[in-house]
């Protein structure tokens, strides 16, 4: 096995129980922007170039940033939630929902192991995509752009809200 893809995986996994297990939003949208740069090394590592430069287009770039301003746009604070109650049964309900993910996976592994490998499909590469979407797919490309950025819009002005309320006759 490559060292390399090791210590990314390694690097990946840990990142992303760091974020589940901090307190702070804030910390835990930054690590999982580095665990989501590590799923990107896996695709280059894996000759899929395109999906990795998605990967940090998309969820490096833009989601990170979303789910930045997000945390920082609704100003909540853990007092503002009820504390959680710590119970047994909470904690093995989650062992035994982890547990039942990891037999499907392992059987999903296990089982496309053995198939006959599928025919290969018509090869295309990042230019032709490329010309595609800048060509006959540009209107397209350009109404979801604007879609995507009204939806932001829309998000940031429900997140601050209406703001303190002001007496009459001032500014």
């Amino acid at each position: 096995m490559n060292t390399v893809l090791v210590i990314v995986a390694l690097a990946t996994v840990a990142t992303a129980a760091a974020a589940m297990s901090r307190p702070s939003l804030l910390n835990c949208v930054l690590l999982l922007t580095v665990s989501w740069t590590g799923i990107a090394a896996f695709y280059l590592w894996a000759g899929a170039e395109f999906a990795a430069f998605a990967q940090v287009l998309i969820y490096v770039g833009a989601i990170s940033m979303a789910l930045m301003f997000a945390v920082l746009l609704t100003r909540r604070t853990r007092s503002d939630f009820p504390p959680a109650r710590a119970s047994g049964s909470r904690a093995a309900y989650a062992i035994l929902a982890g547990a039942a993910v990891a037999a499907v996976l392992l059987a999903a592994v296990a089982r496309s192991s053995v198939a006959a490998a599928p025919a290969p499909g018509p090869a295309s590469t990042v230019r032709q995509l490329g010309v595609q979407l800048m060509g006959p797919h540009a209107a397209a490309l350009l109404v979801v752009g604007v879609l995507l950025t009204v939806a932001l819009i829309g998000a940031v002005v429900l997140a601050a809200g209406a703001g303190p309320a002001r007496p009459e006759g001032t500014r």
